[in-house]
């Protein structure tokens, strides 16, 4: 099926009279919405039957509008993203999918979970799209606002002929591209496995919390956004990059065993520029450490100064009214820079960062292993970050170092020192509507939402 595109639709009532107007924006003419979205048409079959344009603005259109936009579903670890759009007179909504792994600059698959619809005057029929049988009776329920589950009333249309085995080879074609004979690896057979079972059992009875896009600043680094990822045998996941000041944060809307969704992946600090070495020296991973690591005892040493400042500041009486204080903050790390590390040049974060157009080269160190082996040989910038790694079940959760390596507008990567493992992120270029924060404030509350809820 084709994604949907189309911006949502509004039906409002003229000034004068009871006839309805329909329009992208909330204007425009019933014939200007038919040329632009080619639902007029289908508005005149309706009323033969006795629907009429004022129904399926209060019956659908208005009922359903507080679902309209993106969610992630509450499916353990795995999470996932939801996209419900209004396409003619259906509101749909679509799971958004990865590519197959390891195709990380491949377009997101997607598939219909439900839909809503009005064929009859009295209200709106909801349908189950789950499984391989065609749409059969479901039911939404709206809990609040930012909050809606749907429940499938027909769960025999998702069992198949073949039983168990017959629904997890076409799941795996589908979720994986292959067969489980074309995965040799077993710890990746195990993880797929577990991660059907899992997630069959909801049967498409699943609760949706809304997420938002990340607010875009003139002085971001690059625009943020969703972005697909690479992760070891876990596949490919969707990462929204988020700035705040003078820190990036990916974090993670699917998930997996091990770093469950809504957890941050990966923390930029953009304070903190890294120098890669010399061309001759780009395969050697000691030598890539050992920059990495004096920048991490050098942010470690700036963060126990600004520790021990506070302190002092908290234990010295305030000044009296309309005085100033006796001395002002440090101003800085009392020694020089880490050999291969670069400060920022006036300003801060981001906004003081010139991306090199020309490009540096890049090539992974010796050792270091990635899944996908068509990643740019050259970057923008790179920065001292740290990942999030953690045993099964996010037992044992710590922030390892590493680097982040800017290649292009639409692409960046990762290297887990600690792991010897690189990630590629690749932007999602889908459009979304109905996806913006209604303030900075809400998108941060939103953040710490869906890490709670794995924590």
């Amino acid at each position: 099926m084709a994604p949907v595109s189309n911006p949502p639709l509004w039906l409002r009532p003229e000034q004068k009279g009871q006839r309805f107007r329909l329009g992208s924006d909330g204007g425009g003419d019933l014939e200007k919405g038919s040329r632009e979205y080619g639902v007029c048409e289908n508005l005149r079959k309706l009323e033969i039957t006795g629907v009429s344009c004022r129904d399926v603005y209060a019956k659908l259109l208005h009922r359903y509008r507080h679902i309209l936009g993106l969610w992630q579903p509450d499916i353990g670890p795995y999470g996932g993203l939801l996209n419900v759009v209004v396409d003619g007179l259906f509101i749909i909504g679509w799971m958004y999918l990865p590519p197959h792994d390891p195709h990380v600059d491949d377009p997101m698959r997607f598939k219909p979970l439900f839909r809503i619809h009005l064929m009859e005057r009295k209200s709106a029929t909801v349908e189950c799209m789950y499984g391989h049988k065609g749409p059969h009776h479901g039911h939404i329920q709206i809990v609040k606002k930012d909050e809606f589950s749907t429940k499938c009333n027909q769960t025999d249309h998702h069992r198949m002929s073949g039983g168990r085995q017959e629904e997890f080879r076409t799941w795996l074609r589908e979720e994986w591209g292959r067969t489980l004979e074309d995965i040799f690896h077993e710890h990746m057979q195990e993880l797929i496995l577990m991660k059907f079972i899992y997630t069959s059992q909801y049967d498409n009875c699943l609760t949706y919390r809304r997420i938002y896009l990340p607010p875009s600043h003139p002085d971001d680094l690059i625009k943020p956004g969703l972005f697909k990822g690479t992760y070891g045998s876990h596949g490919l996941e969707i990462v929204m990059l988020s700035f705040h000041g003078r820190r990036a944060r990916g974090t993670k809307i699917t998930g997996d065993p091990n770093i469950p969704a809504g957890q941050q992946t990966v923390e930029v600090d953009l304070r903190h520029r890294i120098q890669l070495p010399e061309a001759e020296n780009l395969h050697n991973f000691n030598e890539l450490s050992r920059v990495v690591l004096e920048v991490r005892e050098q942010v470690r040493q700036e963060q126990q100064r600004q520790q021990e400042g506070a302190q002092e500041d908290s234990q010295d009486p305030a000044p009296p009214a309309g005085e100033p204080p006796a001395k002002e903050a440090a101003a800085g790390p009392a020694e020089g820079p880490a050999e291969g590390h670069q400060e920022p040049e006036g300003g801060s974060g981001a906004a003081a960062q010139q991306p090199t157009e020309s490009g540096q080269p890049f090539v992974l160190p010796v050792g270091v292993s990635s899944r996908n082996e068509d990643y740019p040989r050259t970057c923008r910038m790179c920065f001292y970050g740290t990942g999030l790694i953690a045993g099964h079940g996010f037992t044992s959760p710590e922030r390892t170092p590493g680097v982040f390596i800017l290649f292009d507008d639409d692409r960046f990567g990762f290297i887990w020192l600690e792991l010897k493992s690189f990630s590629l992120y690749s932007r999602v270029k889908a459009t979304f509507q109905n996806a913006d924060a209604p303030s900075p404030q809400a998108f941060d509350e939103m953040l710490k939402n869906i890490q709670s809820l794995t924590s």
